[in-house]
């Protein structure tokens, strides 16, 4: 596959998976505050059924693609950006299952303010890293 094929299917996963973490972060996960307790466990259920479809399947895909960036352009691609796109998905996985999922679980006992509070402020992490790794494929298109 062409180096700049690999370049474009990177960038359009992150820019997928970018786009899907800020509505995660300013939308949805600030809004599990206002689900009545009452309604929590269906609500909380559904959603982790709902965003697994949404994400797994992306995720695993950027993984994979990541890895073939950073071994494919290890000499064509200036400054490490492949291996710095890597290290950005794996900063991503790690929170994901580190700390997300933890305060998802947490959840899945029930209402809890104080995980729904971590977990919003944790999720900047994620949403950080995706956002400076469509930014860094984006400035390797752009040359």
């Amino acid at each position: 596959m062409p180096l700049r094929l690999l370049l474009l299917l990177n960038f359009a996963t992150a820019a997928y998976l970018t786009g899907l973490i800020w509505t995660v972060q300013v939308v949805h996960y600030p809004g599990f505050g206002l689900v009545p307790k009452e309604a929590w466990a269906a609500f909380h259920a559904a959603h982790t059924r709902r965003m697994s479809q949404v994400v797994l399947v992306p995720m695993v895909v950027e993984l994979g693609l990541a890895l073939w960036l950073a071994w494919a352009g290890r000499a064509a691609l200036p400054s490490g950006v492949g291996w710095w796109s890597l290290v950005l998905v794996l900063l991503i996985w790690a929170a994901t299952f580190f700390i997300s999922v933890p305060f998802h679980n947490r959840l899945a006992q029930g209402y809890d303010y104080i995980a729904i509070d971590g977990l919003v402020r944790t999720n900047w992490l994620r949403t950080l890293a995706w956002t400076a790794r469509l930014v860094l494929l984006g400035w390797i298109l752009g040359r």
